[in-house]
């Protein structure tokens, strides 16, 4: 691993910063959110500058790069206040796992599409009895013929509303065995059979959650991912993409936040000094600045490890990034708003708005206390606790 980028990804970096600023925090994005409407003119235009596919394979559409290279566009994005939150989904969970186990048929169905963004394809996994622990999944597929007929229910489930398709984890019996084990579906938004509700929730984010109802949902055959056997290895295979990539959302939030705190700590000035003078306020902001970027090479390693093909490594590296990065984003955001005072918490400088959506990054895509169960089982081979 080097720590200087290539002259590609640099390019790519200055690309996806120009966009970024066009489609800032304060111009376009925080009004967005506060409408909760999604940022499709950012999503739409990052797709034509095949941004959002650069991880998918080049006979599809995509850029034939890696997760390191997506995560890098998601940083850069979030970075200007304009994470793309369904980047996560669509061509790092979806699309990696198509392209390792699709069929030929759902490839070239689908990757075309993610790699553009004229499609867009939600993730469906957490339920309200088992979270995200897939063993504990109560959707259940059941054979019928050649078609698949799924029941149950899932929560938090983003971008419903913009996607065509979801991917939904659920269970099969093994005919063997009889036992129930994982297997993913790619299920059409207008499917007879699938009811969702969007959810009220106390954030400013401009991409709806919803709660999905699967009532003797008909899928044919041809919905199955790869095969039945390999549907946990799949499974996992999205998983280390998307605390990768939740890691960089939270990083570029951590990054647009201290930017914010140090243009204002340069320019306001109190008795003549500048605020950014006084080590009661530039002590704090160079701890968040260290945070941020102990975080961000945790990313990198787990992005370089993913590509690499180590997955055990990079899962180990993956969920230390990601609960890194959320440390570090909340704290920035903190010590930004903090820094502003009194208006930190004003509508016009809109740090404030940020709060929540920011402070999810420590529940999701995976819970902190998660992680440390993941990192003393397996790194520190401590007894599972759970």
């Amino acid at each position: 691993m080097s720590f200087i980028e290539t002259d590609e990804q640099q390019a790519l970096r200055a690309t996806v910063a120009q966009l970024a600023a066009k489609y800032n925090h304060l111009d376009y994005a925080l009004a967005k959110h506060r409408a909760h409407e999604p940022l499709s003119e950012l999503w739409h235009e990052a797709g034509q500058l095949g941004l959002l596919g650069v991880n998918l394979p080049v006979e599809y559409g995509g850029g034939g790069a890696g997760i390191y290279e997506l995560s890098l566009v998601q940083e850069e994005l979030s970075a200007q206040g304009a994470g793309l939150l369904l980047m996560v989904v669509s061509p790092a969970i979806c699309g990696t796992i198509i392209s390792r186990y699709g069929t030929d048929g759902q490839k070239g169905e689908w990757l075309p599409r993610l790699a553009d963004g004229s499609s867009i394809m939600a993730f469906a996994i957490t339920e309200p009895d088992a979270g995200s622990n897939s063993h504990r999944i109560t959707t259940i597929a059941k054979r019928d013929g050649d078609d698949w007929v799924l029941n149950g229910r899932k929560i938090f489930i983003s971008g419903v509303d913009q996607a065509d398709a979801i991917l939904v984890v659920a269970r099969s019996e093994d005919a063997k065995t009889g036992t129930l084990r994982p297997a993913l579906f790619i299920v059409p938004t207008d499917a007879a059979g699938l009811e969702a509700q969007a959810m009220e929730m106390d954030i400013v984010a401009a991409d709806t959650q919803f709660t999905l109802f699967l009532d003797d949902l008909r899928l044919p055959g041809s919905a199955l991912i790869g095969e039945p056997d390999a549907a946990l290895m799949q499974l996992f295979a999205g998983l280390n993409p998307e605390r990768i990539m939740g890691a960089a959302l939270a990083l570029g939030q951590g990054r647009y936040a201290l930017d914010r705190a140090a243009d204002y700590a340069r320019e306001r000035t109190v008795w003549n000094v500048p605020i950014g003078a006084h080590q009661g306020l530039s002590h704090p902001l160079a701890k968040c600045k260290i945070d941020v970027e102990l975080a961000k090479l945790m990313m990198q390693k787990a992005a370089v490890l993913y590509d690499a093909g180590d997955e055990i490594a990079a899962a180990e590296a993956a969920n230390m990034a990601k609960y890194a990065a959320a440390e570090a984003a909340i704290s920035a955001l903190d010590q930004s708003i903090q820094t502003h005072g009194g208006s930190g918490l004003t509508a016009e400088v809109g740090l404030a708005s940020m709060l929540a959506m920011t402070r999810v990054s420590r529940v999701a895509p995976v819970s902190r206390e998660m992680i440390f169960n993941y990192v003393a089982q397996h790194s520190l081979g401590l007894p599972r606790s759970y």
